[in-house]
């Protein structure tokens, strides 16, 4: 058993090649080997958003705080709220960030495939953002 205690694990800035805006990522929790599922809560301000993205074991969100806005490819942007549990199916382009106006929150839970749990691509642009 391992007890990962409150603000034992450094705060990052979400990196800008992966981000657009003022983003926060807190680790939450990595399991070891063999066991392969991740975790961390990500606040994104007012804005700002992950990049387009895809998962090769799927992603799972939990919306803890504010407003935020998602996209898979193809689909309208929709709003999420503290609560809302969202599931990416492997393989989904999707993005996922805060409101214009409003901070977001959420938890992050993905499984890593060799080694990897994301595959980052191009940047969502202020036009696919407000769609």
């Amino acid at each position: 058993m391992e007890i990962k205690r409150s603000g034992s694990q450094p705060s990052s800035k979400g990196p800008a090649e992966y981000f657009t805006g003022t983003v926060r990522v807190d680790p939450l929790f990595e399991a070891s080997d063999p066991a392969r599922v991740l975790g961390a809560s990500v606040t994104f301000e007012p804005g700002a958003r992950t990049t387009w993205h895809t998962h090769p074991l799927g992603q799972t969100l939990i919306v803890t705080a504010g407003c935020g806005r998602i996209q898979r490819w193809g689909d309208p942007v929709e709003e999420i709220r503290p609560g809302d549990v969202v599931w990416i199916p492997p393989g989904e382009k999707h993005w996922h960030g805060a409101a214009a106006t409003t901070a977001m929150t959420h938890i992050a839970i993905v499984e890593k495939l060799d080694g990897k749990s994301a595959d980052w691509m191009e940047q969502v642009c202020d036009e696919q953002y407000r769609t």
